[in-house]
């Protein structure tokens, strides 16, 4: 525990929780005296990274079905009595270029990282008015403010997630209910794991960040615990960049 925990007894819902920047970000909340509901589709590797206790519950679900939002919203409520903080993480990256892309995979792009997330958030948008200063917090990607050669679903996908979070932020913030949006550049992860076996895409991406290496995911959850802490209370609608400055690098 840290010695000023910054989300002491607030209760959170992340999803995508089993890896990654998920696994992260919740890995950290859990330090600053958050309780978790971590979400995710792979049992094992959820019932590995989670201990079973008091601060800590977990639920094996797809975010993209049509009962999932009632599912974790009703699961948090069970295991949390309430729900302060929405951390919609879940998302996939499907390769296919423009003219060769086909409906299933635009499909399941858009219904895992953009339909589920909207969806997800609007089922608990009545218990964050309830708590009196929600917080919303969804990953994009840089993709959210640009586009990549062979990621035409993804990218597409993406900058819906900048304005679907934009549209929250207004709608919601006459409730104390904050709505903001991560994009991180190139980050070490298992969904980005296939792309870097390829030398020439992981040179890339070294050199396109300023900072001159890959990010990992503990450095988008710091983000994450910033913008649900007290200190970004009057930070909303925004896209925080977690890249090494490879946006502004040409």
């Amino acid at each position: 525990m840290t010695e000023s925990p910054k989300l002491r007894d607030k209760r959170c819902i992340i999803t995508g929780a089993a890896s990654g920047i998920g696994r992260a970000t919740a890995r950290l909340f859990l330090e600053h005296g958050a309780r978790i509901l971590a979400v995710d589709l792979q049992a094992g590797a959820l019932e590995k990274t989670f201990p079973d206790n008091a601060t800590t519950a977990t639920l094996v679900q797809d975010v993209a079905v049509p009962e999932a939002p009632a599912n974790i919203v009703s699961a948090a409520l069970d295991a949390m009595g309430g729900i302060d903080i929405l951390v919609n993480n879940a998302g996939i990256c499907l390769p296919g270029a423009a003219e060769n892309l086909d409906d299933d995979t635009w499909d399941r792009t858009m219904s895992v990282n953009v339909r589920s997330m909207f969806r997800i958030t609007r089922e608990a948008i009545p218990h964050l008015k309830e708590c009196g200063r929600g917080r919303i917090i969804n990953v994009g990607s840089i993709m959210s403010d640009m586009a990549g050669p062979g990621l035409c679903a993804y990218g597409a996908s993406k900058h819906a997630v900048a304005g679907l979070t934009k549209a929250m932020a207004v709608d919601l913030g006459q409730y104390c209910i904050t709505a903001n949006y991560l994009q991180p550049g190139s980050i070490i992860t298992a969904l980005s794991e296939p792309f870097m076996k390829d030398p020439g895409f992981k040179a890339y991406w070294e050199a396109k960040a300023p900072i001159g290496r890959l990010g990992n995911a503990e450095e988008v959850a710091a983000a994450a615990l910033y913008l649900a802490s007290n200190e970004a209370q009057f930070v909303s609608g925004v896209g925080l960049n977690v890249d090494g400055g490879a946006i502004v690098k040409f």
